[in-house]
């Protein structure tokens, strides 16, 4: 049965519509590789937001099946380099594997296991860790909206195309 966390989680990462009127999913599936790639100024690229989403709900997997927690920040924005539609559809299919079992991890989770804490006891509980993530893909989701907005701005000023 899905509870809160895991039915906010599905909205922002899946399929939902009511805070943001879209989410991860809709706006990946519809995003060129080149579009994606670009950077616009000094600004982080659409590819580089989504590893970043990935690289914590990915990190933060193991925790929930019993391991260690072994991510760090300073890693979470090292990508590799996107050079063909292929690179980016495997980062697109690995985002949403990892959205569908971080969800499916959440929706597992009691009440009990929710107020208990995450990792270590300074980290918080894990319904608080959960909470963040929410947040930050919400956050990241927010960035990646206007990027593609500013993208369609220079398209229809002539400046970029990314149809081949």
């Amino acid at each position: 049965m899905k509870n809160d966390l895991s039915r906010r989680l599905q909205e922002v990462l899946l399929d939902g519509k009511w805070i943001a009127n879209t989410n991860f999913k809709e706006q990946l599936i519809q995003t060129h590789w080149k579009m994606a790639k670009t950077k616009i100024g000094n600004l982080n690229s659409i590819a580089l937001l989504t590893f970043h989403v990935n690289y914590y709900l990915k990190g933060l997997l193991p925790v929930f099946e019993g391991g260690a927690l072994e991510i760090k920040d300073k890693f979470s924005f090292d990508m590799p380099e996107i050079s063909s539609e292929s690179d980016w559809l495997n980062l697109v299919n690995e985002f949403l594997s990892n959205a569908e079992k971080f969800i499916h991890k959440v929706e597992q989770l009691d009440e009990n296991r929710l107020a208990q804490a995450f990792v270590k006891e300074e980290y918080g509980t894990y319904s608080r860790n959960i909470e963040a993530q929410i947040e930050h893909c919400y956050y990241h989701l927010g960035q990646l909206v206007l990027l593609k907005k500013l993208f369609s701005q220079k398209q229809l000023e002539g400046l970029t195309e990314f149809n081949e």
